[in-house]
């Protein structure tokens, strides 16, 4: 079932894809250059060879609208990271943040906003850190008063005025998620795990047009040593990256 599931999936990713020409999925965007720099909280080491180096990493980011609809309407925001050199010479890392809500359960759901630096933006599903669950989640730095719309013309005027800047954060996962249905509602922030800082992402310059859709982000393609996307819909979203990439004609390595 989950093969067939599966293939569906990626046979229509593809098809959206080569309609669009363009992923199918956040089709429009802004690729920016960028850089991320490794930083510690004073706790105990992550136990990941890319988080427990404190330094200075070129990257790449893509901002984008998951719907490619009209600006002022809220739409699913997406942050696209590449780590150059992250995990070794020849071993970039590319991270896929979505935005989201902050809270135990809602940093797992996927919030359409109108607003780029107006919340969180998370993984959505855990990672594997060092053989512990953690949610990966992007902060907009506090400070910018100014509504920056998800558009690339938007995104450009912010840029043109000052950097845009994230703290990335993990946070450990409970075992289970609130059960929803038993009629009870979730707990208050209070029992959430906190948000540990690892990183803080500077985005400065837009990058050509050209350079856009050849990039292909894939978390599953790109990972690093111990720092890898959990198996949560693992089987569905490794099929949607490789029907969107084999729609815009990349192949599998694109």
């Amino acid at each position: 079932m989950l093969r067939r599931a599966a293939v569906a999936v990626e046979a229509g990713f593809r098809l959206l894809a080569r309609l669009r020409g363009a992923p199918a999925l956040h089709p429009r965007g802004l690729t920016c250059a960028a850089e991320l720099e490794v930083v510690t909280d004073g706790g105990e080491p992550w136990g990941v060879p890319w988080l427990d180096r404190v330094g200075l990493h070129e990257a790449t980011v893509r901002l984008s609208r998951a719907g490619g609809l009209p600006r002022r309407l809220p739409d699913g925001l997406g942050l696209a990271v590449r780590v150059a050199r992250a995990d070794g010479p020849d071993r970039p890392l590319d991270l896929l943040l979505t935005s989201s809500g902050r809270s135990r359960l809602t940093r797992h759901l996927p919030l359409p906003r109108a607003n780029a630096l107006g919340g969180p933006y998370s993984s959505l599903v855990a990672y594997r850190v060092a053989g512990r669950s953690h949610m990966l989640a992007a902060f907009p730095r506090p400070g910018r008063r100014a509504r920056v719309h998800g558009d690339p013309a938007s995104l450009r005027d912010a840029l043109a005025e000052a950097p845009l800047v994230f703290i990335l954060c993990a946070a450990r996962e409970p075992r289970r998620l609130p059960r929803l249905w038993a009629g009870r509602a979730p707990a208050a922030d209070s029992s959430d795990r906190p948000w540990r800082p690892f990183a803080v992402l500077t985005v400065r310059t837009p990058l050509p047009v050209e350079r856009e859709d050849s990039l292909g982000f894939d978390p599953y393609l790109r990972d690093a040593r111990v720092f890898t996307p959990g198996r949560a819909l693992a089987v569905s979203r490794r099929a949607a990256y490789r029907g969107s990439r084999e729609g815009r004609g990349e192949g599998l390595l694109g």
